[in-house]
């Protein structure tokens, strides 16, 4: 590796590269041996039981990290050949990698990409939902994709049938980019019904993935993908969703990580709105028209906002803490100080600056709710 004509940070890639073709090496695993350690050329040359009596792995994947050495070569020439590929390698420790990602539990120690990356200053909304939408749903969600992107706001989801497709296709409809998350390697079209979103989004965007190339969609990828997808998502919006519905995970990561959820509701008593109703009902804003998102990311008469502006016009932080435990239903004044954790007279405080800004009114006293 010394006389290979790489550069350090090409060097580290390479040893990053081969350390995530290791079975069982994941981002968190990842991340804690490049925590420990400095570098990845550095966890290369630790010996596996070393890792072992530190308790980074377990004996079996001690061995097995011992005998993965013996790939390296192998692995060097893969990374080689992925710019070949049309596909570049960012890793965590690349100035590239999105800084939305890195404040993740989990970030991913690594992406695949076609195409670009979302911008880093851009406001982004995720247009996620059900696979087996119903023709409102589809449309739906191909004009807010489509109204949203016109507007400047960067449109991502997972490219699944359905309604993460429809806002897909909305977002070129607009000439507008749209970045794609995938569950299998990003030389993989899946599924293939979509192969016409495949082919133009690295075009006007990005396929993006943790998977190395080659790696077939499997179940279980789907949940690591959602985390990429909420994590470098502003806003997450979901049009149909069944009552367990995979969105509803992907909502759940986004409540985490501090992201505002909006829902489009449906017909009463329609399965494939029960999520979306019950979204609504445990506080997300209720979606009406695609100006509620562009309200939130506070573009308006057109105007393209980019979002280093939003964070300096919006919400402090501590003021999307006490926004967030509101929804339309009128809330009595002790709860919101409850749910929020914050004293009587901050929260207090932060309301007062709420209704000023017209985020929110008191349709009585000391009752509170979001202003639509």
């Amino acid at each position: 590796m010394e006389k290979d004509g790489m550069n350090k940070p090409e060097r580290e890639h390479v040893y990053l590269y081969w350390l995530l073709q290791l079975p069982a090496m994941g981002a968190v695993m990842a991340g804690r041996l490049l925590n420990r350690f400095g570098s990845f050329a550095a966890v290369y040359n630790m010996e596996g039981t070393r890792l072992c009596r530190e308790g980074l792995l377990k004996p079996s994947q001690a061995a097995a990290f011992e005998k993965h050495k013996e790939r390296l070569a192998a692995a060097a020439r893969q990374y080689e050949a992925l710019s070949r590929r049309g596909i570049r390698f960012v890793s965590i420790l690349d100035p590239e990698y999105p800084s939305r990602l890195r404040h993740l539990y989990d970030p991913p120690a690594a992406l695949y990409v076609r195409g670009e990356l979302p911008e880093e200053d851009r406001p982004t909304a995720a247009v996620i939902g059900a696979r087996s939408c119903s023709s409102y749903g589809y449309q739906t969600a191909r004009m807010l994709g489509r109204e949203l992107a016109a507007a400047g706001v960067q449109i991502l989801s997972g490219m699944a049938l359905g309604i993460d497709g429809a806002g897909h296709q909305g977002a070129l409809d607009a000439g507008c980019r749209t970045y794609a998350v995938l569950g299998s390697g990003v030389d993989i079209c899946y599924p293939r019904e979509n192969r016409h979103l495949y082919s133009r989004i690295p075009k006007q965007g990005g396929l993006l993935s943790e998977f190395a190339p080659g790696q077939p969609p499997k179940p279980g990828n789907f949940p690591m993908r959602n985390r990429i997808i909420s994590g470098l998502s502003d806003a997450i919006v979901v049009v149909e969703a069944r009552a367990k519905s995979g969105s509803l995970i992907t909502v759940e990561l986004g409540l985490e990580q501090g992201k505002e959820i909006f829902a489009v509701p449906g017909r009463m008593g329609d399965p494939l709105s029960e999520g979306c109703h019950q979204l609504i009902r445990q506080g997300a804003a209720l979606l009406s028209s695609p100006a509620d998102v562009l309200d939130y990311f506070q573009i308006n008469g057109g105007e393209k906002l980019r979002l280093h502006e939003k964070n300096e016009n919006g919400l402090a932080k501590k003021e999307k803490m006490v926004y967030s435990c509101l929804d339309l239903q009128p809330k009595f004044f002790d709860q919101i100080v409850e749910e929020s954790g914050l004293s009587l007279e901050e929260c207090m405080t932060l309301l007062m600056e709420l209704e000023l800004k017209g985020r929110i009114r008191q349709p009585a006293a000391h009752y509170y709710e979001k202003k639509m």
